[in-house]
């Protein structure tokens, strides 16, 4: 039984089992080039911090998790990628929720077309910063980048 329905999750409970159900997510590592990596900073209320991270957004009813990362991409750093590789999926939390991050690779990374529908969301300010991949490892040794998927993403470069 459904008791709470969201935008963005819901719970269930069956048999006393607390389940936040959410769809499934995409994960980018975008590389202009094989020793840079584009990360985004952004505020996150549910932990008040703002954060390193890489871009990553929810699956939309209907849509590939392919579709899905290139309109991550697109919205969150304003480049399309010419390659998609996807990488594994991950449960970031299978203790009590049932997201699945699917991880893509995202390179020949270019300009959207002039006419592109796809935009940062409104509530979004989000900040894009090209590292070298030897940075952004050290972001996470340093304790600058505190967000796990970033974190676990990095490792597959």
């Amino acid at each position: 039984m459904f008791v709470y329905r969201g935008r963005v999750f819901s719970v269930e409970v069956e048999d006393g089992i607390e389940t936040v159900r959410h769809s499934p997510s995409v994960v980018l590592i975008p590389l202009p080039d094989p020793q840079h990596v584009v990360l985004i900073r952004q505020f996150r209320p549910s932990v008040a911090l703002e954060m390193w991270e890489l871009p990553a957004g929810g699956v939309e009813a209907g849509e590939s998790p392919e579709a899905a990362a290139a309109r991550e991409c697109e919205e969150e750093i304003g480049l399309v990628p010419g390659q998609l590789e996807r990488l594994p999926a991950l449960y970031p939390t299978p203790g009590y929720c049932d997201e699945e991050m699917i991880f893509f690779r995202a390179t020949d990374l270019r300009p959207p077309p002039p006419d592109s529908p796809h935009k940062p969301d409104d509530d979004e300010e989000i900040e894009a910063r090209t590292v070298t991949v030897a940075e952004a490892k050290a972001m996470v040794k340093r304790g600058d980048i505190v967000d796990l998927k970033t974190a676990y993403a990095l490792t597959l470069i």
